[in-house]
């Protein structure tokens, strides 16, 4: 009530990004001080655990923050104080960059959702280590997804997953091979079968030389066809990796509420939030078809309800991670939907 009551309407009234640094400046605050994380579980409310094993580690429950929000660790413990299990970092790219031009971040209230095309912006993967170092692994999961920075052609662009992944590997729990943002020009190219398995082996061969080898996962596009998302699946396993995410942001636009001329002022982006949960519970249910139980399935698009939960699940989702949802439906939703998975 105190989030939909009040912390939403004041946020709403300001531009989706200053919304959105605010809001994250103040978790920063709060979290370095033992009354301020009090506030933050306050505001979240308790979350009981109900550990899960998945891709080797353990969750304290299957409900985690998908990569976008906290793109340079700054709030994560006051993130873990909400209820999530595990938070997903980034994406991050070895050289520090801006990001694309702003206004990059726009809400369609209508629709509960969001358009973004920020671009990757991020300190770089040595300052994100940096910080996720010093924290206790006590408070949970913490997944590093990582991308290429935007001036890296794709010829090139393996160079800039395995500086990223040197960077981080003392400090993170997982990998995520981010290679399905609509808002870097040409990554998505990465996702043909060529590229993609070339990139997948050089991941998985340069995690192998580490003493502690972390899990690897892949996130995929939503905008790609069941035939494609399958064989895209069946390489991932081959390649080694633990987890496959699906899905990410999509370019379509289709069945929104919004006004087309709003909708078309935001621009070209992802969208994320509530039209886009049917689709990505396809995805989760057609990449159980094609690799069974091999891999980790972590259900990402539209998570709103305990409902939409329950729908990754049944589609064959071992996690699910929330973000659009987490912004209309404020941290009590944690505790909300955390509880549907329970026995």
């Amino acid at each position: 009530m105190l989030y939909s009551n009040i912390i939403r309407p004041i946020l709403f009234n300001l531009p989706a990004e200053i919304a959105h640094n605010i809001t994250m400046k103040q978790l920063e605050f709060l979290q370095q001080s033992a009354l301020g994380r009090g506030v933050i579980r306050y505001l979240g409310g308790e979350v009981k655990s109900s550990p899960i094993n998945v891709m080797g580690l353990q969750f304290k429950h299957p409900v985690g923050l998908a990569a976008g929000l906290d793109k340079d660790a700054m709030a994560i413990r006051g993130l873990f104080e909400l209820g999530f299990s595990h938070i997903e970092v980034g994406t991050l790219t070895p050289r520090p960059q801006p990001g694309n031009e702003k206004p990059r971040l726009f809400r369609l209230k209508k629709d509960e959702a969001l358009i973004n095309r920020m671009g990757f912006n991020n300190h770089g993967s040595l300052a994100a280590s940096n910080r996720l170092i010093k924290r206790d692994p006590s408070w949970g999961i913490v997944g590093g997804n990582i991308g290429r920075n935007k001036m890296t052609d794709n010829e090139n662009a393996v160079d800039d997953y395995l500086i990223s992944m040197n960077h981080l590997r003392a400090s993170v729990d997982y990998f995520t091979v981010n290679i399905s943002s609509p808002n870097t020009p040409g990554l998505r190219d990465l996702q043909h079968k060529k590229a993609l398995n070339n990139l997948l082996s050089a991941v998985f061969e340069e995690n192998k030389k580490s003493d502690t080898p972390r899990p690897l996962a892949v996130k995929i596009s939503p905008d790609l066809s069941k035939e494609e998302i399958q064989s895209i699946s069946r390489l991932a396993v081959e390649c080694g990796f633990s987890g496959i995410i699906g899905t990410n942001t999509t370019i379509g636009r289709d069945s929104l509420k919004t006004k087309t001329n709003k909708v078309k002022k935001a621009g070209l982006g992802g969208l994320s939030g509530k039209p886009l949960n049917g689709r990505s519970t396809d995805v989760v249910q057609w990449i159980k078809e094609a690799v069974d139980d091999s891999v980790a399935i972590i259900g990402v698009g539209g998570v709103f309800t305990a409902q939409d939960v329950i729908d990754k699940r049944n589609a064959g989702a071992d996690l699910v991670q929330i973000y659009t949802g987490f912004v209309y439906n404020g941290p009590s939703m944690i505790h909300d939907i955390q509880e549907a998975w329970r026995p």
